[in-house]
């Protein structure tokens, strides 16, 4: 009885382990140890990620310790997985490979893109190169110029995101 109890038990195990890895993969994120997350699915929420030399913060969905670095992996949503990643995605996981460098001290060799419509999924490897580098920064540096005259125009009428909005109380041009 005590040897099918514990075949039992080893079945199951590997049935778990079978269940987890089926998940994991779905997720998009990478073999390692999840040190960073923006999600309530696998950590409590953290702090954004803070760069003042970079004048720079942001939340990547993960930050994932494989090997020897820390890769951030960026959720999306999407209808249609398209055929290639959007450039505006792409540059926000740049961003967030740019963090990592300054936090970690540690230049991250690439980012993931994870999109999913809820049964398919897909993933992109983003190269973190030094052009993704250099182009990213003026982006950043052109973003900060241009807050720096007026702030840009709100883009949307609907009162609950202003509400959710952490630039609300500074905002000129809030809902409510």
């Amino acid at each position: 009885m005590v040897a099918y109890l514990a075949a039992a038990l080893i079945l199951l195990a590997l049935l778990l382990l079978w269940q987890a890895g089926r998940r994991q993969r779905s997720s998009g994120l990478p073999g390692g140890r999840v040190v960073f997350s923006d999600t309530n699915q696998w950590l409590a929420q953290e702090k954004p990620l803070y760069a003042p030399s970079l004048g720079l913060t942001g939340r990547p969905d993960y930050l994932v310790e494989a090997g020897q670095y820390i890769i951030p992996v960026e959720v999306k949503s999407a209808r249609n997985l398209q055929q290639a990643p959007y450039d505006s995605h792409i540059y926000q996981l740049a961003a967030y490979c740019l963090l990592v460098a300054e936090l970690y001290e540690q230049r991250p060799p690439y980012g993931l893109l994870h999109y999913t419509d809820g049964e398919h999924s897909r993933t992109y490897a983003i190269d973190f190169t030094p052009g993704l580098e250099t182009s990213t920064r003026q982006v950043i540096a052109d973003i900060q110029q241009q807050a720096l005259k007026k702030g840009p125009a709100r883009s949307h009428n609907q009162p609950a995101r202003c509400a959710a909005c952490g630039f609300r109380t500074a905002c000129d041009q809030a809902l409510q």
